[in-house]
């Protein structure tokens, strides 16, 4: 019998990931800044999560790891927190008791669950993930950008169940608009690449604050275009475009 996968985006980047009674939290995020705005609603706080198996932290960006709002909320922090050694740093001057420090391509295990670290590229060191319990494989892109060395993971891990990926391209603007994060096209082709069961874009209502949007940063935020182009790239699988707070069944 299959292992039952179930995904809940919180927010953002923020995921709850069920592969049967295991919990896996990502990217968290749960508050606001002047110049970062979630852009959607935050679908739960940090107390009404529940119990968290393991946290996976693609890279330091406040919008990611958002580790004062887990510690003031009154997370458990002997819960395992895995991420790039960046992140662990962060995680232990937090007062996280169980840190697991993977770079691309290395593993850990919590239970039943595998983490392994995969190569990502943004603003800042970053990685992102396969996650494998059951006979279950999710990939987690975090906010990178399409590299190379992703369109490896099905000879890697064999056929992905759910690829949750960021598609907004968000440019910077003062660095003569440089691109930090995937964007439709390129997310939809390596959709095309992964062939998952399911496909979930996120990372794309995020914005800057009216001053911030035209002067920082700027971003596609209607996830339609990331489903027409997997509609054109990748015909036959299947996008979900997931409300906050909707738990969403992969077949």
């Amino acid at each position: 019998m299959s292992t039952r996968l179930r995904v809940t985006r919180i927010g953002h980047a923020c995921q709850l990931i069920e592969f049967g009674a295991l919990r896996v939290l990502t990217d968290p995020w749960f508050t606001q800044t002047a110049t970062y705005y979630q852009g959607e609603p935050v679908a739960s706080t940090v107390a009404a999560l529940g119990r968290v198996d393991a946290v996976v932290i693609s890279h330091e960006h406040y919008d990611h790891c958002d580790l004062d709002a887990l510690v003031t909320g009154g997370f458990d922090l002997a819960t395992p927190v895995i991420g790039p050694g960046t992140v662990a740093t962060l995680a232990r001057d937090k007062g996280f008791r169980d840190v697991r420090a993977i770079e691309a391509w290395e593993a850990t295990t919590v239970g039943d669950l595998t983490v392994t670290a995969a190569p990502g590229k943004h603003g800042v060191h970053e990685v992102t993930f396969v996650l494998q319990s059951g006979e279950r494989t999710v990939f987690f892109g975090g906010d990178s950008l399409r590299v190379p060395e992703l369109d490896t993971i099905p000879d890697r891990f064999g056929p992905v169940d759910l690829a949750i990926l960021p598609t907004n391209g968000l440019c910077v603007r003062p660095l003569n608009h440089q691109q930090v994060v995937m964007d439709t096209e390129e997310a939809a082709g390596l959709t095309a690449v992964l062939r998952p069961a399911m496909a979930i874009p996120h990372h794309y209502a995020f914005h800057s604050g009216r001053l911030g949007d035209r002067m920082l940063t700027r971003g596609d935020q209607d996830p339609r275009h990331y489903a027409d182009a997997v509609a054109r790239l990748a015909p036959g699988v299947a996008v979900r475009l997931v409300l906050p707070g909707v738990p969403v069944e992969v077949p």
